[in-house]
């Protein structure tokens, strides 16, 4: 398994209380999965309409990931 940063932003953040979260993980998906069961259903909520990038592109949740990779969950930016 890898140790990956998570990268929170908008409303994922506020959730988390923190932007940044450190997990082992061997592909996105078991990253999200980890991340939903500890920050609850809100999070889970907010994951299901956010897009997720790894390393400042946009992924698939199957994609395989690396020791040092930076998964980003960015909620859609709501306001007027």
């Amino acid at each position: 398994m890898a140790k990956v940063t998570l990268r929170l932003f908008a409303g994922a953040r506020e959730i988390a209380g923190n932007g940044t979260i450190t997990y082992e993980a061997s592909t996105v998906q078991d990253l999200l999965v980890q991340a939903q069961n500890d920050l609850g259903e809100e999070f889970a909520q907010i994951l299901s309409i956010s897009r997720v990038w790894l390393n400042g592109e946009p992924v698939e949740g199957d994609s395989t990931i690396s020791s040092g990779d930076e998964v980003a969950v960015l909620p859609p930016v709501s306001g007027g």
